[in-house]
Parts: structure tokens; sequence; C-alpha cells
């Protein structure tokens, strides 16, 4: 394990694509330099995403844990009633593995969505950022980031959608968007 002193708070959020791509980017430079990387995903999780197949190579320096059950509130095939017992879950595990100390760096991906659509209380996140291990690195994701949580953050990325392949009819690709 290596001996970082000053964990950061980043924030990659904003209605433009690349806030989950960024978050790993970000991670394979970590795991470059030797550090653990764990990523949470707090909503992705019935999908065969490209990056769990990819990331088991890097296997035990950076892992990935699909903890969702897909996407909540637009599209969603989950009860309000599941998706915060699905959350509440997520989060006890959350907190488990960052309060371990074991990883340099955890991205908690999509909980931006997860505050802004109510199902975990802001005050629980800055709990979290408040009492993490102080050389730990932690990364969230999604649209719409609280705003108390971008005042606790060291770095905020906003992402911008300048022009989206969707507007042309074109669907996810693989690769592309999973």
């Amino acid at each position: 394990m290596n001996v970082l002193k000053n964990g950061l708070i980043i924030v990659n959020t904003g209605n433009g694509k690349g806030k989950t791509t960024a978050a790993m980017g970000q991670a394979l430079r970590a795991v470059g330099q030797g550090l653990k990387v764990l990523m949470l995903q707090f909503i992705k999780g019935t999908w065969d995403y490209g990056e769990l197949e990819s990331i088991k190579k890097l296997d035990p320096y950076f892992k990935i844990k699909p903890l969702g059950k897909g996407f909540v509130r637009a599209k969603s095939k989950l009860s309000d009633t599941e998706a915060i017992e699905n959350i509440n879950q997520s989060w006890e595990q959350a907190e488990k593995e960052i309060y371990s100390d074991t990883y340099d760096m955890v991205i908690l991906d999509e909980i931006n969505y997860v505050i802004d659509f109510g199902l975990l209380p802001v005050d629980k996140m800055l709990t979290l950022l408040k009492k993490k291990p102080k050389r730990l690195h932690i990364i969230l994701t999604g649209r719409n980031a609280h705003k108390e949580v971008i005042e606790k953050a060291d770095l905020v990325t906003e992402m911008v959608d300048i022009k989206h392949h969707y507007s042309k009819g074109i669907k996810a690709q693989k690769g592309i968007e999973f």
C-alpha cells in the first residue's frame, strides 16, 4: 500500500458524456502508480458493461463491484421501495469498503444521481467524506451533484453536453456507452 497524505475528493458531474469514463481514466493512472482502486457502481448492475471485462485484467489493483439493479426513476423496473432498499444495502457496502482503508482510491459511480433522486440523504455523504481515511481519494460521478458535495470537494469537473449522437437518433453502442 502506498503512503498517501492528502486524499482528494473529486466530483465529475454535468449533463455531458464522460463522467464515469473520466473516473476510470483517473483510476488507470492511479493503478499505473501502484495504487489500489475500487469502483462501486450504484446504478449499473444489470447490463454487461465493457469495463467489467477489461478491468478483470487489472485485478487485484483495480476492482469494480456493480451494486445497482439498473436505472432508477427513468425507465426503472424497480419500485421506489426496492430502489431505496438496494441503495441502503449498497451504501452500507460502500461505507464498509471505505472505512476498511484497503484501497487508495474509491469511485462511487453514479452516486450523485442517487442523492439527487432523494434515495440517499446528502448528510450521509457529507459524513462519509468527513470521516474517510485522510489518505483516500474518493471520486463521485453522476449528474446534478449536490451543492454541499461540490463545496466539500477538492476538484470538480462539469461535463458539458455540446453535441451528442443521440440527437441524431444514434443509439447507445458497445464500447462507447457500455
